[in-house]
């Protein structure tokens, strides 16, 4: 092995010495004090650079950029919330495709599996409701039955999910790649998923619970094995045990340096041989899945990139090339580009000579990606963004990284300086009023008091706004909140209009529909995202 070592040190000086000169910003010492790194000799600073998502699972890179944000063409009846302004947006990554049933059921299995027993309530908030598909004058009993638990709808977009369930699974998919992630490396070892559902009779509790740090097990009856119709009275470990020790959390992990999951941690060694935890400057943490923000969502979709002049074509009604609906190559000559609604009553087409071929949502990769190799952008299914949405917007936000729903909170720690705990196993976080950005120069006074209420209090003027209940039962009412959030893109029962990627329309984060569904983006950490076109094949 040191033989080995040594040969790679040799080959790695002599490239060192025939390539060109090295740049003076660098890991072996320092610019500013002379000192070395990685010097047992001294405080042995470890620095490194190159690290970050470099590839994070099912994203696509997109190289960021300025482009002109809000509406392209004119629409006499088109409300006026999406002014055109120049914007700037920075490298990120974004989901090449729609979250799909599969991806959630997989999310939901993983739920089941580690709190079914113990947590029931949790895995309820995870389901998808299936009642979306109801339609009064219409029979769609089949998808409300078939379309989430189906095979032969794995592939297809999920829908039936808010706004917040969509958060939740964004948090959950990037505390699982953290996790293989710290597994690959060493770090952890891979959990022991079949111990979540250990079995003890009443003699082994007394031991398990001594043995655990004073966790308590959970009873449950079951059919005896000798009479299955009298029952007996097993333990498991507690729902308490499974959240603080087994459920592995990202925030958690970095945070709290009393944590460490009960699953056999084999500690990362630094430069002395001593063990330690991972850490965010080790580059083995993804930033963190997400939605993507409104402004990175449209300009993902256009995919405004620079010709050979260096120039982005602007003013593109789609996210595909060209400004029609259908396909203008000589090979699919005439076929829809996205999956929408052509004209009352016409959902895909005559028979025989189908255009979109789907009468509700496509599979997640049907049609062409854009530019950036993206599917779906436009049609299909809606997308929620993170956004709260105001009318305003466009005009007030930031010319770069533009967005509204910014909370800056803080975790939550008891008298004694620990971290509290959701019911997921998460840091509780907190915030102070002031904090709460969402309704920051929303141009909009009546947007500040609530309208979900019947009418209490003063009612003749807006002196006290912050006690202000409105009736809502008057048309009249403004229905915007902190909790509505924006969606975007068109779907499988729109009209084209809505295709357009500057559109936007809003819902409550707590609604769902059978119209939209979600795909996750990414931040990307400095300047990694070289990024060329994806080529059209």
């Amino acid at each position: 092995m040191k033989n080995v070592l040594k040969y790679l040190l040799i080959v790695s000086v002599v490239l060192g010495a025939g390539s060109c000169k090295q740049r003076e910003l660098n890991t072996r010492v320092s610019n500013t004090t002379g000192w070395n790194y990685f010097d047992q000799k001294t405080t042995n600073f470890e620095a490194r650079e190159g690290v970050g998502n470099a590839n994070p699972v099912g994203m696509v890179q997109i190289q960021g950029g300025s482009f002109t944000v809000g509406e392209k063409d004119e629409f006499l009846t088109a409300p006026r919330n999406n002014e055109t302004r120049t914007v700037t947006a920075s490298h990120f990554f974004m989901d090449k495709y729609e979250v799909t049933n599969l991806n959630w059921n997989e999310y939901l299995h993983w739920m089941e599996f580690v709190f079914g027993d113990v947590a029931p309530e949790l895995v309820d908030k995870v389901r998808p409701d299936h009642t979306v598909w109801r339609e009064d004058l219409a029979y769609n009993d089949p998808y409300e039955q078939n379309y989430f638990d189906h095979p032969a709808f794995s592939f297809y977009p999920i829908v039936g999910i808010t706004w917040e369930q969509a958060m939740d699974y964004c948090q959950w998919r990037t505390d699982r790649v953290n996790e293989m992630t710290l597994i690959s490396a060493g770090a952890l070892e891979i959990p022991n998923f079949q111990g979540l559902r250990e079995e003890v009779e009443e003699a082994g509790k007394e031991e398990w619970e001594a043995e655990h740090d004073g966790y308590e097990m959970t009873p449950f009856e079951r059919p005896s094995d000798e009479d299955p119709e009298q029952t007996v009275t097993m333990y498991r470990p507690s729902y308490e045990w499974i959240r603080d020790k087994f459920v592995f959390n990202t925030a958690k992990y970095q945070q709290d340096d009393s944590y460490v999951p009960a699953y056999g941690r084999r500690p990362k060694l630094d430069s002395y041989g001593a063990t330690r935890k991972a850490q965010i400057a080790d580059g083995l943490f993804v930033t963190g899945y997400r939605l993507p923000t409104e402004m990175e969502w449209e300009f993902a979709a256009y995919a405004p990139v620079a010709g050979e002049d260096g120039v982005p074509v602007e003013g593109k009604i789609y996210p595909w090339s060209g400004y029609h609906p259908r396909d203008m190559t000589k090979r699919d000559l005439g076929m829809m580009q996205a999956n929408f609604v052509r004209g009352r009553g016409d959902m895909m087409g005559v028979s025989g000579a189908l255009n979109d071929r789907y009468v509700i949502t496509a599979p997640v990769d049907a049609f062409y990606p854009n530019d950036f190799g993206l599917y779906n952008m436009a049609g299909n299914v809606n997308e929620w963004v993170m956004d709260v949405y105001r009318e305003t917007t466009f005009q007030e936000a930031s010319e770069y990284n533009s967005f509204r729903g910014n909370i800056y909170s803080r975790p939550v720690r008891d008298a004694d300086g620990k971290y509290s705990i959701d019911s997921l196993g998460r840091i509780r976080i907190t915030w102070e009023s002031k904090d709460d950005k969402r309704d920051v120069r929303d141009g909009d006074a009546a947007s500040s008091f609530a309208t979900d209420f019947p009418i209490i209090g003063d009612t003749t003027g807006f002196a006290n706004l912050q006690n202000y209940k409105n009736d809502p039962t008057d048309v009249l009412a403004p229905k915007i909140s902190k909790r509505t959030r924006v969606y975007k893109g068109g779907s499988w029962a729109d009209r084209i209009y809505w295709l357009n990627p500057s559109t936007r329309r809003y819902m409550d984060q707590d609604k769902a529909s059978d119209k939209i569904g979600f795909r996750c983006a990414m931040t990307a950490l400095g300047d990694q995202i070289p990024g060329t076109p994806v080529e059209r094949k």
